[in-house]
């Protein structure tokens, strides 16, 4: 019972990020801790303490693996290319779907923002690279549809 609500816990935050991502452009720290402390307890209830600190380590790992791109990018190209919520949003996901979710997470991501930039296109909207579409909700999106394709059986 109480992992059920640490799931519907997590699509509520999902929702919040996304809409608070789409009207301000910005995920707050506070839906990235929510997401990430609710993953913790939920390992906890479900394997113990150990999956907990498990996932803790992966979602660190995550952390800064993307962090590291994210600054190569920058070094490179001289803009930011992910902001630092998305970031932390994917370290948060990566408690709840392990490190080898994360990948599901961001082709889903990818594939729905591209139909969602396409459909501005069709819409009239001028799209240019440097036009900005926040990617978190499209990443709080890919968190849980791979969750439910883990929970499925789907993917390991």
């Amino acid at each position: 019972m109480i992992a059920v609500a640490l799931v519907a816990l997590l699509a509520s935050a999902s929702l919040t990020l996304a809409w608070i991502d789409f009207r301000r452009g910005i995920i707050p720290d506070w839906l990235n801790l929510l997401i990430a402390l609710a993953g913790l307890a939920w390992a906890w209830l479900l394997d113990g303490w150990i999956a907990a600190l498990d996932a803790l380590l992966k979602g660190l790992v995550v952390g800064f693996i993307v962090y590291v791109l994210r600054w190569v990018y920058f070094r490179v190209r001289g803009c930011h290319g992910l902001g630092l919520g998305d970031v932390k949003l994917l370290a948060a996901s990566a408690i709840w779907i392990g490190t080898m979710g994360v990948p599901i997470q961001l082709l889903v991501g990818s594939i729905t923002a591209l139909l969602a930039v396409i459909a501005l296109h069709i819409a009239g909207r001028t799209m240019t690279r440097q036009t900005a579409l926040p990617f978190g909700p499209f990443l709080a999106l890919g968190l849980l549809a791979t969750l439910a394709l883990q929970q499925q059986d789907w993917l390991s």
